[in-house]
């Protein structure tokens, strides 16, 4: 049940890595927002992975949000303004280990 509020909430998941593949990086903040919608019983989640491309290694916080849409297109579009808004919230505090 922790791991299920976690992941709902914005913690880092491996959910947010299912099978379907991240759509094309859009840049944001020195970070790169990787929209992975993931198909649900009533349409498509909010998932999506967000990446710090000049780290070596390169840092991800991959996150998965309640929201659901009927299509892709429309899950895409909410990751991407969430991801936005999670830099925005968090900046680089979002790469902190926990």
């Amino acid at each position: 049940m922790a791991g299920f509020l976690s992941r709902l909430f914005g913690r880092s998941s491996d959910a947010a890595q299912g099978d379907e593949p991240r759509g094309e990086g859009i840049a944001y903040k020195g970070c790169t927002i990787h929209a992975a919608p993931q198909k649900d019983s009533g349409g498509w989640r909010t998932a999506g992975v967000i990446v710090k491309p000049d780290t070596d290694p390169e840092l991800e916080h991959k996150f998965i949000r309640a929201d659901v849409f009927s299509s892709r297109d429309e899950a895409e579009a909410c990751t991407i303004r969430k991801g936005k808004q999670i830099i925005d919230e968090r900046g680089d505090r979002l790469f902190d280990t926990p």
